[in-house]
């Protein structure tokens, strides 16, 4: 009996496209770039967002930031979230072989529902993760009915 590979398109497009890239990454990778240009890019943390009963929670990625590099804000409905985080200059600029963390200043903005409290806001970072709580007002948070039977 003969073995027949079965051909899967989607999988030797994929293939393809990883050997381009490989071969091109360096040239079309924006994280390859020079110095100056990896020093000022643009960035933002990434976000998780998940609710509770009682509250909303926000954690943000801001590795190696310290609480001075980072405001939150709630404003008229909107959870604003900004910061920078500087280029490190203990090495001179010319020692560096490659750069691939970004720098620069990051604004986000999120609007809240209408069951958030603005009062009940507070922010913690901790271990690179800024978690931000969001209490829910009491008529927003959900009402156990125990049902009786006659």
């Amino acid at each position: 009996m003969t073995i027949i590979r079965w051909w899967d398109p989607a999988r030797e497009m994929g293939d393809r496209r990883h050997c381009v890239s490989r071969v091109c990454g360096e040239t079309f990778d924006p994280s390859m770039g020079d110095v100056e240009s990896n020093a000022h890019g643009a960035w933002h943390p990434a976000v998780d967002i998940f609710e509770t009963e009682q509250e909303i929670v926000l954690k943000a990625e801001t590795p190696g930031m310290t609480k001075e590099q980072v405001n939150v804000e709630v404003d008229e409905g909107t959870l604003h979230l900004r910061g920078e985080r500087k280029f490190e200059k203990d090495v001179k600029e010319e020692s560096y072989h490659r750069i691939e963390r970004v720098y620069g200043s990051f604004q986000r903005s999120f609007v809240l529902p209408d069951s958030v409290e603005p009062d009940k806001v507070s922010a913690e970072l901790k271990d690179g993760i800024l978690e931000i709580r969001l209490g829910k007002r009491e008529q927003a948070k959900p009402k156990h009915i125990k049902v009786s039977v006659n």
